[in-house]
């Protein structure tokens, strides 16, 4: 036995003989030699306030926040991973997000180290092993008995598949032992949709004031209190949309006036004033019944013995020679665009909304087969579709019956992109018989 050993074991079994006082100081404290080549099991990590819901649209960011304990032996400086343990993983092409789709900061201990980037793998079809997690690493920072850090999660909408993973943290020291691991939890759950998605609604009263009513994303009040416009818009027998109205001001339309002269109004993207100048078009509209934009900037129109006539958008000019669609088109009482741009919505005599898809451009028939919606919307004194009112991503539509209630329909995907409005509606309240026009 060497000396130093010996020393060791005499000084252990002194130790082992010598009286304890309960309560009192520690009899025994093992030196350095006695523990020599001892691992300490890693520390914990701990969530402030358990799961924490990440609202993926237009809020502000929330703070997920936690704390780490970490062995006396830990050699820094620190280094620390966060990972989703989420399905995505486990998908052949990885994350279908992109590596923006979460915008972070983070601060450890109260230092703030600014913008950190998130990670998402993109994989091939053939699954990587062991999977790779969308992950975010952290600063390198000096060793401690404890770490506290915050991490400010701005969710896009898209970050909504990520869905409710598990979120993996491991700290690691300079030898790259892991001196600290735990699992926190995320929810990522489908938040307010940006003003360039949610669709927005014109009203003009019987004095010729136009109003706007701006949708607020949450379908159980899907407008926001009405904006003026301006007056003067009884000049005009036909106004409809030829591109999308949104929230944030943008969306293209066509007004025809008494005489017959169509004029165009540009979307600003300022919702204060969501229109320029009015610029002319050209004469010659007062031979059309109906008008209702399709597609991007196109346009439809009926015709006095029902034949239904289609205008391209142009950039040279606002709309090229028109080209004949078909006729029979008499038996709608009301023609609407569909607020995804992707078709008409049609009402029938009998009060029967049939859908007709858009087709594609120019010289292919402008529209698929039309498919029945559904039944008994002869109730309603006026119908407009919108862009999404609720948090769905799909589009919506609005429509207005003989007592003035104005009700809301989500749209619904029947079939593979086939986008209707749903069976079921919200009411939004009363009053809408003051306008004598709703686009």
């Amino acid at each position: 036995m060497t000396r130093v050993r010996a020393a060791v074991v005499a000084a252990a079994l002194a130790a082992s003989l010598a009286p304890v006082t309960f309560g009192g100081p520690a009899a025994f404290a093992a030196s350095p030699a006695a523990v020599a080549g001892a691992v300490a099991e890693p520390g914990t990590v701990v969530q402030e306030g358990g799961r924490l819901t990440v609202p993926a649209g237009e809020e502000g960011p929330v703070t997920l926040r936690f704390t780490a304990t970490l062995p006396a032996d830990v050699q820094g400086p620190v280094s620390t991973s966060v990972q989703l343990d989420t399905w995505l993983a486990e998908v052949p092409g990885g994350s279908p997000v992109s590596d923006d789709v979460i915008r972070s900061t983070c601060a450890v201990d109260g230092v703030s180290y600014g913008a950190c980037a998130w990670n998402m793998p993109y994989f091939p079809p053939s699954l990587p092993d062991p999977p790779v997690r969308p992950s975010l690493d952290l600063p390198e920072v000096p060793a401690a008995a404890t770490l506290t850090y915050a991490i400010t999660l701005d969710a896009d909408r898209s970050a909504v598949v990520l869905g409710h993973p598990r979120v993996l943290v491991g700290l690691t020291d300079s030898t790259g032992r892991t001196v600290a691991e735990g699992t926190l939890g995320l929810d990522f759950v489908a938040g307010t949709p940006y003003a360039s998605e949610r669709g927005a609604v014109h009203a003009r009263d019987k004095d010729g004031v136009l109003w706007r009513y701006e949708g607020t994303g949450d379908v159980s009040r899907p407008f926001a209190a009405r904006k003026r416009v301006g007056g003067g818009w009884n000049a005009y027998t036909a106004v409809v949309p030829i591109t999308t109205p949104t929230a944030d001001g943008r969306g293209d339309l066509v007004a025809r006036d008494r005489a017959g002269v169509l004029w165009y109004y540009e979307g600003t993207g300022r919702p204060s004033a969501p229109f320029a100048p009015r610029r002319r078009i050209g004469g010659g509209w007062n031979a059309y019944t109906a008008l209702v934009g399709v597609g991007d900037g196109g346009l439809v129109a009926r015709d006095r013995d029902g034949v239904l006539w289609r205008y391209e958008r142009r950039y040279d000019v606002p709309y090229g020679p028109r080209q004949r669609v078909g006729g029979g088109w008499n038996t709608y009482t009301a023609l609407t665009m569909s607020g995804s741009r992707d078709g008409v919505l049609a009402r029938d005599k009998d009060g029967v909304l049939w859908k007709y898809d858009v087709r594609g451009p120019i010289p292919s028939p402008p529209f698929e087969q039309r498919r029945r919606v559904s039944g008994r919307w002869n109730t309603y004194t006026a119908v407009v579709g919108t862009a999404e009112l609720g948090r769905d991503t799909h589009s919506d539509l609005v429509a207005r019956d003989a007592a003035g209630k104005l009700w809301a329909y989500q749209g619904t995907l029947r079939y593979p992109g086939e986008l209707v409005p749903g069976s079921a509606r919200t009411l939004v309240g009363g009053g809408w018989n003051t306008y004598n026009l709703m686009f």
